[in-house]
């Protein structure tokens, strides 16, 4: 067993490299392992993915859903594992601090706090209000006994505020309030991610929307970490739907012939039986 001390010294120095790390977003145990045996160096997870398995919308996790989800994927694997604690399940700051340590105490080496609140009526936090949050979250991650990494995340391109100057003087603040990495999701390409990488001093972490996007441009880029949110998940999904239409529409199950091996998922999971 890898202890959470060396999986935090491991997540962290993967932020130090000249080449970025792409850490996958698994969905439950065996995504986890499967992504682990594949070779993959860390792993967090997806609000989205794991909200979407429950049958539910993004946005409407618990607190202590998400802990025990996260508790369930750091018992299954021996990488380090970051969270997506969206806006730390708090309005208040003390709540933010306990997020970060039900996190902590979850398994994990790392999460973030993001600047949304969901509001229909402004859904992103005010500048002030944005900056104590993050601050907030940080000092529960320096007390801790461990380098946890906090992620810093300015949520403005995912709720219609196309402002990259805005964005940038979020991710400049959150930076001196003590995030140890910054993301902005949602950014629509590489002139406005190279603008955020060269505007701050900290590790960035891009989310890969397009396809054409390769590992070798985000290096050029300057981007040291790369995850891709639901998208494996909704990839895996989609593939069940494509089979569920082919027996619903047509009686056939050609699907069948383009499944991983059984034998194969039964000897990575340990189950003999």
């Amino acid at each position: 067993m890898v202890s959470q001390k060396d999986k935090a010294d491991m997540f962290h120095g993967l932020h130090h490299n000249d080449v970025p790390f792409i850490m996958p977003n698994p969905w439950d145990a065996g995504s986890a392992r499967m992504l682990t045996d594949m070779g993959f160096k860390a792993l967090a997870t997806t609000s989205a993915g794991f909200a979407f398995t429950l049958g539910r919308q993004e946005g409407s996790l618990t607190r202590d859903e998400v802990m025990a989800h996260s508790r369930m994927l750091t018992a299954a694997v021996d990488v380090p594992v970051s969270a997506d604690l969206e806006d730390c399940y708090a309005v208040d700051l003390d709540g933010i601090q306990a997020t970060i340590q039900c996190a902590a105490d979850a398994g994990l080496v790392g999460g973030s706090i993001e600047d949304a609140n969901r509001s229909d009526i402004d859904p992103i936090y005010a500048f002030d209000e944005a900056v104590d949050r993050v601050q907030a979250a940080a000092e529960a991650a320096q007390a801790l006994p461990f380098n946890f990494t906090l992620t810093a995340r300015a949520e403005n391109y995912l709720f219609g505020r196309p402002d990259l100057d805005s964005t940038i003087k979020r991710l400049q603040a959150f930076q001196d309030a003590g995030a140890d990495v910054l993301f902005a999701p949602g950014l629509p390409g590489e002139e406005e991610i190279r603008a955020i990488i060269s505007s701050v001093d900290r590790p960035v972490n891009v989310l890969v929307r397009s396809g054409k996007t390769t590992l070798a441009d985000l290096t050029e880029w300057g981007a040291s970490r790369i995850s891709i949110g639901s998208a494996l998940y909704r990839r895996a999904f989609r593939a069940a739907v494509i089979g569920a239409e082919e027996m619903r529409s047509s009686g056939t199950f050609t699907f069948t012939q383009d499944t991983m091996d059984f034998d194969s998922l039964n000897d990575l999971f340990g189950n003999k039986g």
